[in-house]
């Protein structure tokens, strides 16, 4: 195996295991023929299709300083020869606009180049130009080199600000939650968001530091099929989709390798803890929202496949609102029949059987009154997974007085 890397601001190094030879790291200047080696470097990819190295925000031919808008390549199929010639293909370009250079990513045939504030395509020519950069947008932002990923040909990124999508075009991607990420985002902290895939589900990974963390502890997620976001607390340092592998790798702070989507349990401390999994569905009303609504039943519609507890269940909560906006009431857990206060129901759904999870069928009964509600699912028990269909209500208009 070969690698060719280079931390962020130092010198190009080479890999090598030959045969089964002791494993070594060297500079690349330091190899036979190497000429006009970059002397550091700020990000470096290798082109898999035409089989250059490039180097992004580096020092030009015989010089030390650093150029941050600089980018330059190797002769083609050679990680030693960077001196532009008539004979090869080693070349250089500098960008603009922009200060510096923060990330960049191969998508398609061609490599996406990030600088904080523009957006640009480098694409293969072949000689004599080899190398042609065409900006795509301007006044667009990347809160850190390594908050970019790509599906399906499309690279999503998490802005300063926002989220994008490039698919031909640079697109402001929808985020119902973009104002609780944003207020709640360190952004003395933000060059540790990184960005993930996890192609089994359909989902991009954000994660990020939240206002209170000076690490990562929170993250959020695209499910670019379904088109919808979801969030939660997570401490991860780096991620690495399944590929090859059968499950998605994650690192952790206390410098453990776990699989994601293995098992029904958190299974990063020992012995295996509960994943605390809830949902919560947007506000329903009847009408204009002008009536109270009284509702004494639910079908849960739920089933518990996969789940390796002996009695398998979670909590649902049918949560009410007074008024809009009010928040939600939650005095004891049953009203009485002729009681003008609202009040937050819960009722523990357990399939009839521990064998017949697959076959889940049953209801609730309830009292539960409100101008506006919502329907709140939560399970923190060991070995309990759950599948939400499409629960079921009964509920009668109740005047419009509280």
């Amino acid at each position: 195996q070969n690698l060719v890397f280079g931390p962020r601001g130092g010198a190009l190094y080479y890999w090598s295991q030959p045969g089964v030879t002791v494993d070594r790291a060297v500079a690349v200047s330091s190899l036979p023929g190497a000429s006009d080696v970059p002397l550091t470097q700020n990000l470096i990819l290798v082109s898999d299709v035409s089989r250059f190295t490039i180097v992004f925000g580096t020092n030009d031919i015989g010089s030390s300083d650093v150029e941050p808008m600089l980018v330059r390549w190797s002769d083609q199929e050679s990680l030693t020869n960077w001196t532009p010639a008539i004979t090869n293909q080693a070349g250089s370009i500098l960008l603009s606009p922009g200060s510096a250079i923060i990330a960049a990513t191969q998508n398609r045939q061609e490599i996406l180049i990030w600088t904080d504030s523009a957006l640009y395509s480098m694409q293969y020519l072949g000689p004599p130009f080899v190398w042609g950069i065409n900006p795509l947008m301007s006044n667009l932002s990347i809160i850190s080199p390594n908050a970019v990923a790509t599906v399906n040909n499309t690279a999503y990124w998490m802005g300063a600000d926002k989220f994008y999508y490039y698919d031909g075009r640079v697109n402001t991607l929808n985020c119902d939650l973009r104002e609780y990420i944003y207020s709640n985002i360190n952004q003395s902290q933000a060059e540790q968001c990184f960005a993930g895939t996890n192609e089994g589900f359909n989902e991009i990974w954000f994660f990020y530091p939240s206002a209170n963390s000076e690490t990562v502890d929170s993250y959020v997620v695209y499910n670019y099929l379904e088109k919808i976001w979801y969030f939660g607390s997570l401490a991860r340092t780096a991620w690495l989709d399944s590929g090859l592998r059968p499950y998605p790798l994650a690192a952790t702070y206390v410098n453990n390798i776990v699989n994601h989507e293995s098992g029904v349990d958190d299974g990063s401390v020992d012995p295996a803890v509960p994943i605390n999994s809830y949902i919560t569905s947007s506000q329903f009303d009847i009408g204009d929202g002008d009536r109270f609504a009284f509702i004494w039943r639910m079908l849960p519609d739920l089933t518990f496949r996969g789940s390796t507890a002996a009695n398998p269940s979670v909590t649902m909560y049918l949560q009410p609102e007074q008024n809009s906006g009010s928040g939600y009431t939650t005095p004891a857990s049953v009203a009485g029949p002729d009681s003008n206060a609202s009040a937050a129901v819960t009722g523990t759904v357990v399939p009839a059987t521990a064998t017949q999870i697959d076959q889940y069928t049953g209801q609730v009964y309830i009292r539960v009154r409100g101008r506006q509600m919502s329907i709140k699912v939560v399970n923190n028990t060991l070995g309990t997974q759950w599948q939400l269909g499409s629960p079921r209500i009964d509920i009668r208009p109740d005047g419009r007085r509280a």
